[in-house]
């Protein structure tokens, strides 16, 4: 491993980096003379920014009738409105999560009583998307 100094739009950071083949001999054609003294440059701290990121709404239990979010993810959309009335393995919602949709089926028939998420939440796993009666 060397550790290296780089500097990237003004910013030095310090890497390793694993070196996978002997290269020495073009190294030191690279490098300066001995007496040659080049002085360390300090290097500032290297702190990643942090981006706020939406609350996910809270996971409720899931209760008799509810649809329940299979994994944590946002919710691309609702397929039914309050009233409709679904028959069992019928696509309810999607969520998305890691850029993949995941189709939600009705676990059986009835009349959908309550919508307890809208397009572009974030939902937990096992938070209720809707309620079939």
């Amino acid at each position: 491993m060397k550790k290296l100094r780089v500097t990237v739009e003004g910013k030095t950071y310090e890497v390793l980096v694993e070196v996978m083949e002997d290269s020495s001999a073009s190294l030191s054609a690279a490098r300066p003379p001995a007496s040659a003294s080049i002085a360390p440059r300090p290097v500032a701290p290297v702190t990643a920014p942090v981006a706020a990121a939406p609350a996910p709404a809270a996971a409720a239990s899931a209760g008799p009738g509810d649809v329940p979010s299979p994994l944590a993810g946002k919710v691309v959309s609702i397929d039914v409105k309050v009233g409709d009335t679904v028959a069992e393995g019928a696509q309810v919602a999607t969520v998305e999560a890691m850029k993949m949709n995941t189709y939600i089926y009705a676990p059986k028939a009835g009349k959908v009583s309550a919508i307890h998420a809208n397009p572009g939440d974030g939902i937990e796993e096992g938070a209720p998307l809707l309620t079939i009666a």
